[in-house]
């Protein structure tokens, strides 16, 4: 049996290169926060907390209209930093949780349309251990997200995450245990619209 583990997407961006908040976007179905929010739950995370900024009365909506009760959202002032904030406050929020913090956590981008819960399924299942836990999805050998993050590495990555940078000075040290995706998701980020 796999550790309870909370879904982390960071949904704060303003999507400047692809014209909107890159949450908001639909591209036939259905919002991507909220594709992506179904992709955690159904791949096996016990909740999922989103992180908005950019239009985050919008996203908001979103997840409060109908969504399941095992989805939260936690504001990011500093978002226009860059994604490391975004991290950063997702990270501090569920470190703050008291009784309820989580032994591990699953971040995820918002902007990862391709990625199914399948990926979710098969990082959490091959991932050992609960608190210790260190992996993330590779595609094709090349690592990407969701990224697996157990307790005892919370302190490093908020150590290591400032403006843009996110988890990747700490994951380059730690050495993530790679899970391979590449057979269920390219795990490409889109960063701006797909013309016909």
């Amino acid at each position: 049996m796999t550790a309870a583990t909370t879904g982390l997407l960071l949904a704060a961006g303003a999507g400047r290169r692809y014209g909107t908040p890159k949450a908001l976007v639909d591209t036939g179905d259905g919002p991507w926060v909220l594709r992506a929010v179904e992709t955690l739950l159904a791949g096996g995370c016990t909740d999922v907390l989103v992180v908005t900024g950019a239009e985050a009365d919008r996203v908001e909506t979103l997840l409060t209209d109908g969504v399941d009760d095992r989805v939260a959202a936690v504001r990011c002032g500093t978002w226009e930093q860059g994604m490391g904030e975004s991290l950063r406050s997702g990270l501090t929020a569920l470190a703050t949780r008291g009784r309820t913090v989580p032994h591990r956590v699953l971040v995820h981008l918002v902007d990862l349309p391709d990625v199914g819960p399948e990926v979710v399924a098969r990082l959490l299942a091959e991932a050992p251990g609960a608190g210790s836990a260190l992996a993330r999805a590779a595609y094709e050998g090349r690592p990407g997200h969701p990224v697996l993050l157990g307790r005892d590495h919370w302190q490093g990555v908020l150590d290591a995450s400032r403006g843009d940078a996110g988890a990747r000075a700490y994951l380059r040290r730690a050495t993530p245990l790679l899970v391979e995706c590449g057979d269920l998701a390219t795990g490409a980020d889109v960063d701006v619209p797909v013309r016909p």
